[in-house]
């Protein structure tokens, strides 16, 4: 079954700002985004001279391999986010404050719990705390006897791990990689406390 990714904005910002989207691509495949993603990154893009390159690669991107996701509110999406929020789906979305995350996630649940094998690209940690409750929760199901797919979480330094001696050719341009995307994500560690200078794949 073909995955389906789901990125938030703070990965997307991280490679579409220097320039590294072949990279993002290239690990995962066409992307999907919720429409409240895409406002966030345009918004940072506008505001935030360090995101600017975001302003002329999102129209590319989005026309052959970014997929938006419609925020309408649907039964399904609905449910999802009054669970993962306790609020209404409508007073939610007036809060702008993590809604990237929370629409990443519910997106991610209603596309697993129709089946589909989904990947969620997000470097926030109360987002991805929020998607591994998800995850644990579709276990649970998947366990009383319920079809339901799954959510694999990912983040930034999955990404660029998967890509080690392919698009990024040895340690010296990994570590430039990294350290232009810290410049961006304070979120970021330092490469040494990553295993991005001694995964396995630098051998293959």
């Amino acid at each position: 079954m073909t995955q389906l990714p789901i990125i938030d904005a703070g990965p997307g910002l991280n490679f579409l700002s220097i320039g590294k989207e072949r990279i993002l691509i290239k690990a995962l495949g066409p992307l999907s985004t919720p429409e409240a993603v895409r406002d966030e990154l345009l918004r940072k893009a506008e505001h935030d001279r360090r995101f600017r390159r975001v302003l002329t690669t999102w129209p590319k991107l989005t026309a052959r391999w970014v997929e938006v996701l419609s925020d309408s509110q649907t039964p399904e999406l609905a449910a999802v986010v009054r669970r993962i929020t306790q609020l209404p789906m409508a007073q939610r979305m007036k809060t702008s404050k993590d809604l990237g995350e929370t629409m990443v996630v519910a997106h991610a649940v209603v596309a697993a719990e129709a089946g589909q094998e989904v990947i969620v690209l997000i470097d926030d940690s109360e987002g991805a705390r929020m998607a591994t409750k998800e995850c644990a929760r579709l276990d649970r199901l998947r366990a009383s006897g319920r079809s339901v797919g799954t959510i694999k979480l990912v983040n930034t330094r999955t990404v660029l791990e998967l890509q080690a001696g392919q698009l990024i050719a040895d340690r010296g341009e990994m570590r430039t990689i990294y350290n232009q995307m810290r410049g961006l994500d304070d979120g970021l560690p330092p490469i040494e406390g990553t295993d991005l200078l001694t995964t396995k794949r630098w051998s293959r």
